[in-house]
């Protein structure tokens, strides 16, 4: 036996690790405790950012800790000159970065890396402009390189992505950016030189491990999601109803923003509702004009709606014999549909396209990669991508079948859309959207003048709330699909006919909602379950007294 190292047996191993781990927790939890005690007593001393510094080192994600170290940090800030301040930041991305190796993907160790990135001390006059800015500069690219060495050392890391996001418009704004680049600036805008750049590298990462979604998520920021303007994209006005609606590009609370009707230069006092009592921000609004204000048919109008917050105002004429009148933008316009993707040159979103084509034809199973292309085809041209969309969702759902019916409702949404921009002028009133297989109904501001509309033959188990924004509606078709709720037929005024055979109304109750339609005179609910009920026609006279002609 001389000679041999003498081993220690497994369980001398096991022992002598549980009391070195003891140990550590030990030590931990009297820093730990410090460190409470110390935040509860309101202390943010050096030595409290000692202890912070101690314990985050080893456990990253205390997001405590790194709450109670930015208030001792803020703190700092009062009590040290500026270049002190400076260099505890400077001094605090080093420490972030051993962190960072601790856990790569740290929630916590990344919010407080961009927090310390926007506190860093920006100019406070003319002389120290120059320097100042450069120092904020040199910072930021300092980050931005960070973030390529750790997305070169491991493309899947969704926190890197993130935060070169919020790096690359402070760096690379856009030319026409009315704003200074600076920490606080909140834009999404990229300059195309680095656009391309990015493009390339994030390529390398999906056609490196396709199936990894941080790459796909900063691809899709990449290319953007522009914002539609704010504008009030129409107003009706009718003489027999005595009353105006606007619709607005997106949902506004009118309770809010200021609206202010004038009648023939004279302001009106009006109460705005919703369409539907369900929503408080609505893109569409309603007022009732107090009576006599437009019903006399030989008398013109003009009648004008501000919106005072964004200095914006559309004119409406209601001419003399007219029952009612409109203005409103196109809905055929094919640039309405288009902005979900913010990248304004064409050739670039071709290439992106066509490279996406190439790595679907190495990955057809891929589904990161099939909703790309979809996306991109929407941008493009959605009427002349229909028929490769409508191939590429069913693809989607047979290699993604747990979101199949997110597909579904993507592409009902889809459909409609080109079923607008189908049509021939933006006044259409009579519109189908029969046999399209929808599982869900969206745009329905867009439809605000529709008095005719057929929903038939679809998948559609609901009229939802948005429903009730087609305040023209007379006749309402939506045989063969399997509707249960009503919810939607609310309050519309003009609404005559409607025809639900062959759907999955089941309880009398489930029909309550025509109640509040005072012009409902013919109602078809052949192929219902409800139409076993006992006493139906009796329950249903004394529910709905204004419908003469029922069908059962």
């Amino acid at each position: 036996m001389h000679g041999r190292v003498k081993l220690k047996s497994t369980a001398q191993q096991e022992e002598e690790k549980k009391k070195e781990r003891e140990k550590k927790l030990k030590v931990y939890k009297a820093a730990r405790d410090a460190c409470f005690s110390k935040r509860k007593e309101g202390t943010m001393d050096v030595e409290a950012l000692q202890l912070t510094q101690q314990l985050l080192s080893s456990n990253p994600d205390f997001a405590t800790l790194w709450n109670y170290r930015r208030e001792i940090l803020l703190h700092q800030e009062t009590v040290r000159a500026e270049e002190e301040v400076q260099k505890v930041y400077e001094e605090e991305l080093s420490f972030l970065e051993g962190c960072l190796k601790v856990n790569p993907k740290s929630y916590g160790s990344w919010h407080h890396r961009g927090w310390v990135s926007s506190r860093i001390p920006g100019p406070t006059g003319a002389e120290s402009w120059a320097c100042a800015t450069a120092a904020w500069r040199w910072t930021t690219e300092t980050e931005l390189q960070f973030t390529d060495r750790l997305i070169g050392s491991n493309f899947s890391n969704y926190s890197s992505w993130h935060y070169r996001s919020t790096l690359l418009p402070l760096l690379h704004p856009q030319a026409h950016e009315r704003d200074p680049p600076s920490p606080s600036t909140h834009s999404h805008s990229v300059c195309e030189e680095q656009l391309l750049k990015e493009y390339e590298l994030v390529q390398n990462a999906f056609f490196t491990d396709p199936n990894d979604q941080s790459a796909w998520f900063y691809y899709r920021w990449l290319l953007g999601r522009a914002e539609r303007e704010e504008m009030i994209s129409c107003v009706y006005v009718s003489r027999e109803g005595e009353r105006l609606i606007v619709a607005f590009s997106r949902p506004v609370n009118a309770l809010s923003v200021g609206l202010l009707l004038v009648v023939d230069g004279q302001p009106l006092n009006v109460d705005w509702r919703s369409a539907h009592p369900r929503f408080r921000h609505s893109p569409v609004w309603i007022c009732e004009l107090p009576p006599g204000t437009i019903s006399d048919s030989s008398n013109e109008h003009n009648l004008t709606v501000h919106w005072t917050q964004r200095h914006i105002h559309r004119d409406c004429a209601l001419y003399t014999g007219r029952s009612e009148s409109w203005c409103r933008d196109s809905a055929t316009d094919q640039e309405l549909f288009r902005s979900d993707l913010s990248v304004e040159k064409t050739s670039v979103l071709q290439s992106e396209l066509q490279s996406c084509t190439q790595l679907l034809e190495l990955e057809p199973q891929n589904k990161w990669c099939v909703l790309t292309i979809v996306l991109l085809m929407r941008a493009l041209d959605p009427l002349g991508y229909e028929r490769e969309t409508l191939a590429h969702f069913e693809t989607l759902k047979d290699v993604d079948s747990m979101r199949s019916s997110y597909y579904s409702d993507l592409c009902s949404k889809f459909m409609i859309e080109n079923t607008i921009l189908k049509m021939e002028y933006a006044e259409v009133r009579v519109f189908s959207l029969s046999g399209k297989k929808l599982t869900t109904l969206c745009h329905l501001d867009q439809l605000l003048l529709v008095t005719h509309i057929n929903i038939s033959s679809n998948q559609l188990q609901t009229l939802p709330p948005q429903f009730a924004m087609l305040q023209c509606l007379e006749v309402l078709e939506a045989d063969d699909n399997v509707i249960e709720s009503l919810y939607g037929l609310y309050h519309l005024p003009r609404l005559e006919e409607v025809s639900l055979k062959n759907n999955q109304i089941s309880r009398i109750s489930d029909l309550k909602p025509l109640t509040t339609c005072p012009k409902l005179t013919r109602l078809d609910l052949r192929g219902n379950p409800v139409t076993q009920t006992a006493n139906l026609q009796s329950e249903l006279a004394q529910l709905l007294p204004s419908v003469t002609d029922l069908l059962l």
